[in-house]
């Protein structure tokens, strides 16, 4: 096969990684996703189902809560990051927002957006980058001398998405965005994730329990279930999917469902294959 027509090698390749808490519970069993540049990609399911320990899998993140990774393997960019610290691996353009975000209360807005310098390969051009982040999100702007505590909710999100923005990733990784916020601060969060895929490129994995969502911005999902990813497909196969529309949209026949109807409702065995 010639290089023209060589198939590119994805940005994250994440293969068959197992999860384990003290030595004795596994909390992923054997996961693989890719994310390929410029590709956003989700992965959603319930609560438990490992996806928090998956993004910790994939930041080398685990020490911190007494987990490690059995067996698989995370590679970006074509190299292995199991002998790199989380530093280093936001150097290389991997940069993570966490579960509720990653605004440091105690400093304010500006001093929350300087620390991400730490995290770019170079310093080149921060000030000018810190001039056009700021411009895109203008609320922050005027709050720059605000304690970051002291912003909302969705103002602490504006502020996370800018501090990874001033990070330069190649590949940004959100757990949880909409966790707490309102449905309007929902849409303009996602909306600005829109915006930074469009306008720099960067690709973006977001682990959510907000199927509909999620899957409204990404082009590829996963659907995780106590700790195995249980179905995979292109993000408008998932949308069109029976036991998702019912379990995860809330839907039957294009229609509303109660969470009544559905929490009884028993997946086909196929899932579990």
């Amino acid at each position: 096969m010639s290089s023209a027509t060589k198939p590119q090698a994805p940005l994250l390749d994440v293969r068959n990684i197992e999860v384990v808490y003290h030595g004795v519970v596994f909390a992923v069993k054997g996961v693989s996703l890719t994310v390929a540049a410029g590709q956003v990609v989700t992965l959603f399911g319930p609560n438990g189902a490992g996806k928090t320990s998956l993004v910790r899998a994939i930041s080398r993140l685990l020490l911190s809560v007494e987990a490690q990774i059995r067996s698989g393997s995370v590679t970006f960019d074509g190299a292995a990051l199991d002998a790199l610290a989380p530093h280093e691996i936001a150097r290389r353009g991997l940069y993570q927002i966490p579960e509720g975000g990653n605004v440091i209360k105690e400093l304010t807005v500006r001093e929350n957006l300087m620390l991400s310098q730490f995290c770019r390969e170079s310093r080149a051009g921060l000030a000018d980058d810190y001039a056009r982040v700021v411009d895109r999100f203008p609320i922050l702007k005027t709050r720059e001398s605000q304690l970051g505590g002291y912003l909302s909710g969705g103002e602490q999100q504006m502020l996370s998405m800018a501090k990874a923005l001033l990070a330069k990733p190649r590949l940004l990784v959100l757990d949880e965005p909409t966790l707490g916020l309102s449905p309007m601060l929902v849409q303009e969060n996602f909306q600005a994730l829109r915006e930074l895929n469009r306008d720099f490129g960067i690709a973006i994995l977001v682990i959510e329990q907000n199927a509909k969502v999620a899957l409204d911005i990404a082009s590829y999902g996963y659907v995780m279930e106590s700790g195995r990813v249980v179905y995979d497909g292109p993000a408008e196969a998932l949308r069109e999917n029976r036991e998702i529309q019912e379990f995860y949209l809330g839907l039957e026949g294009g229609l509303k469902k109660s969470f009544r109807d559905v929490k009884h409702y028993k997946r086909r065995k196929r899932w579990l294959s």
